[in-house]
């Protein structure tokens, strides 16, 4: 089962609420017949067959931005999951085996690219990454989750925020004439709509159906129509309201976002909510979490703020995740924090940098640390030793001379 952080879930909630079909990798994840155990380097404890490179990029993105060193493990194999032609699956058991191009991931991709860029010194990985993502580039200027797909508002921004964190200039990579902010734009409800639900992007167009708002693609994408990368810095707290789409009026895309974001955190208290079909919607920690950086990023952090609150009040357990910290949460907390101007350490009622930095391997900075600690001692037992021998040999040579 795909983690609640993880893109995935919207693509699940898309493709039911659609009528499409499951892409490769989704269709492969149903097929899986037992749990994969994590790999020591890896953030989580859980299964990382759906969302390994997801949660372990957030995770060095987040470690990074808390000014915390990862372990060279972690992230030698994030950079390790990489594929030949420069794009990343959801996850690689077998890295020595070729990669199958229909599974490979923009989201994993996009993410991990904005994590390799946030540490420095990998500027390889982050070309061929950024390469991947040119040349799988729709027709229409979207991404897909998978390769060969209808492109998706979730992923298109990711993407674009990718290429930004990259020193890209997304208008710049187009395909057919098209690029991702005009292919956001183009999954933008308008005045076709309810008054509340203009300036939300859809997941998806549905040939014959019209628009429908999707929370999470929203705040996702808003990110990247706002200009912004991740880590999100944080802003200036006087920010203003953003101005709600108006028909006919100069509104941009992302202030259009900016304020259906603001208004439905206004109408859910504080929070955006996950409506899949079938089931009673439920507070949405995901979405709410990106909408805050979103609105940090867009220059509004006072309409953010109280969707800061309700997550340092009510997100402890997300992040605690069913069965011990879940990376991609704890992370995803930690940036929306950080935008906001809160301290990690003392958030959601945890230290969530201490909570991921312990959910994987020991960082560099707890390494080298130790390693001193270790030195030192043998350093003082050493000095400890030379003084004794010292002290033995005056002693021998007093007696010698009598004194």
């Amino acid at each position: 089962m795909l983690t609640p952080a993880r893109t995935g879930a919207a693509v699940l909630a898309a493709l039911l609420l659609g009528g499409l079909a499951a892409g490769p990798a989704l269709a492969d994840a149903s097929a899986t017949a037992s749990p994969v155990a994590p790999p020591a380097a890896l953030y989580g404890k859980g299964d990382p067959t759906y969302d390994g490179v997801w949660r372990q990029s957030l995770a060095l993105t987040a470690l990074s931005s808390a000014k915390v060193t990862p372990a060279a493990a972690a992230v030698d194999w994030l950079t390790g999951q990489q594929c030949a032609d420069g794009g990343w699956p959801s996850f690689r058991a077998d890295t020595g085996a070729a990669c199958t191009a229909a599974t490979e991931d923009s989201n994993a991709t996009s993410l991990a690219v904005q994590a390799l860029v946030a540490l420095g010194g990998h500027q390889a990985a982050v070309d061929k990454g950024v390469d991947w993502l040119k040349a799988n580039q729709n027709s229409d200027g979207s991404w897909a989750y998978n390769p060969g797909n209808p492109g998706d508002a979730d992923s298109t921004g990711l993407a674009v925020s990718a290429l930004r964190a990259a020193k890209l200039d997304p208008g710049t990579v187009a395909k057919s004439g098209r690029t991702g902010q005009q292919a956001l734009a183009a999954l933008q409800l308008g005045c076709e709509t309810a008054a509340d639900q203009r300036g939300a992007l859809a997941y998806q167009a549905t040939a014959g159906s019209p628009l429908s708002a999707n929370a999470l693609a929203t705040a996702q994408a808003t990110l990247a129509l706002a200009g912004g990368a991740l880590p999100v810095p944080a802003s200036s707290p006087d920010g203003t309201a953003p101005k709600a789409l108006e028909c006919g009026g100069s509104v941009s895309p992302a202030e259009g976002a900016s304020a259906y974001l603001a208004g439905q955190l206004t109408a859910n208290g504080q929070h955006l909510m996950l409506a899949m079909p079938g089931a009673t919607p439920t507070p949405d920690f995901a979405a709410t979490s990106w909408a805050v950086l979103s609105l940090v990023r867009a220059g509004h952090p006072t309409q953010a703020a109280g969707a800061v609150d309700w997550l340092s009040a009510n997100g402890g357990s997300w992040a605690k995740g069913p069965a011990g910290p879940d990376a991609a949460a704890t992370a995803t907390l930690i940036l929306a924090a950080q935008a906001a101007g809160r301290d990690p350490h003392s958030f959601a009622g945890t230290d969530l940098v201490k909570q991921l930095t312990e959910a994987g391997p020991a960082p560099k900075a707890a390494e080298t640390k130790k390693a001193s600690g270790g030195f030192s001692k043998l350093w003082m037992i050493g000095v400890g030793l030379l003084i004794g021998a010292g002290g033995g040999l005056a002693l021998s040579v007093n007696r010698k001379r009598g004194l």
